[in-house]
């Protein structure tokens, strides 16, 4: 069986290890969601990974309502990655857009818009907003005839982010995001197609990806789905009934690779009795299976190395650690992060973690 340090095919590219950089919001774009140049030297310091999957990227102003996180939907935007992307290259790196609908997680004070989602439900918790931490607004249901713009919308930044010089995209689906509010029954309460059985909570999901392939070509595109657990209050009552049909559709459709968040009881990002979905998604979907949620190099190793991954993405440790395949193929001892620079401005906590000597 391979290891981590192997080689990966990721549909249209190949990926020179399977430590993967998972999507990391950081919050270092500007006010207007363009990319700024010390973005650049954050993503090639951690050119080493396999695969960078970057901070979730706005599709529209509308989904975007994190502030200081960037978008894909402009000509500037695009204009402003691709110093970022070649950055990257120039190292021997691989990097891959994750297109970003946060659905009714963003406040109006940030996109000047009423947070929009499968039904009328208001999120739990507090909003990061340029004025603070504010209370979650009720989104409204987004309308049927609203769909075809949230398509093109995908559609524009698939196209976009390959302009932009991206080896290809993530399709965020997980988090308690859009997607991922449609596919969960207790965020998803609608009546009509896109509501009720599995098969219908599955539907956007399936038109999205579709549209994102017929634009950039399946083997530029993955997925990345957050089967089980609560996640910012999106919650699936029984998650193997519609997350493994859902990872059959993408086979189906011809994803290149699938990304799996799975916390659980001990998680530190997240807890839940609910069991993983990877063992019965890894039976339908036979192209790359990526896992994320806690690994250290030995679990990683030991999910590879016995097939319930292809490959594994690491999150806080390539923020503190931005040679992290090195240290850990030398045995190196991990940095510790510091959790009051994530969302901080400039390079302290940033780019200025140390490389192993």
């Amino acid at each position: 069986m391979p290891d981590l340090f192997d080689p990966i095919e990721l549909g249209g590219f190949s990926a020179k290890n399977r430590i993967f950089m998972s999507p990391l919001t950081r919050a270092r774009a500007g006010r207007d969601a363009v990319p700024t140049a010390i973005m650049a030297k954050y993503y090639a310091q951690r050119a080493e990974a396999g695969l960078i999957i970057t901070e979730a990227t706005g599709i529209s102003r509308e989904g975007l309502g994190w502030p200081y996180a960037p978008g894909i939907w402009s000509d500037e935007q695009v204009e402003a990655w691709k110093p970022i992307t070649k950055a990257v290259h120039d190292r021997g790196g691989r990097i891959v857009c994750q297109l970003w609908h946060m659905g009714r997680m963003v406040h109006s004070s940030v996109t000047g818009l009423q947070p929009v989602a499968p039904s009328p439900t208001t999120a739990p918790g507090q909003s990061h907003t340029y004025d603070g931490k504010q209370p979650y607004e009720e989104a409204r249901a987004l309308r049927l005839d609203e769909i075809p713009r949230i398509l093109a919308e995908y559609e524009r930044a698939s196209q976009n982010a390959i302009k932009a010089g991206f080896d290809g995209i993530q399709l965020h689906a997980a988090n308690g995001y859009l997607i991922d509010e449609f596919l969960k029954d207790g965020t998803n309460h609608r009546t009509d197609e896109y509501g009720g059985s599995p098969e219908n909570r599955i539907r956007l999901l399936s038109q999205i990806t579709e549209r994102i392939i017929s634009t950039i070509g399946g083997e530029r595109t993955g997925v990345r789905l957050s089967p089980n657990g609560d996640t910012q209050g999106c919650l699936d009552s029984a998650p193997e009934t519609v997350f493994v049909p859902a990872a059959a559709e993408l086979e189906r459709l011809g994803v290149a690779w699938l990304e799996l968040r799975e916390p659980g009881p001990n998680g530190t990002f997240g807890k839940t009795d609910q069991p993983p979905v990877s063992p019965q998604i890894r039976k339908v979907f036979r192209r790359p299976l990526v896992l994320n949620q806690d690994y250290t190099f030995e679990s990683a190793q030991d999910a590879v190395r016995e097939g319930r991954a292809d490959a594994i993405a690491f999150g806080r440790k390539f923020i503190s650690n931005p040679d992290l395949p090195t240290r850990f193929a030398q045995g190196l001892p991990l940095q510790a992060d510091d959790m009051a620079t994530w969302y901080s401005r400039g390079e302290h906590g940033y780019t200025d973690y140390s490389f192993a000597e």
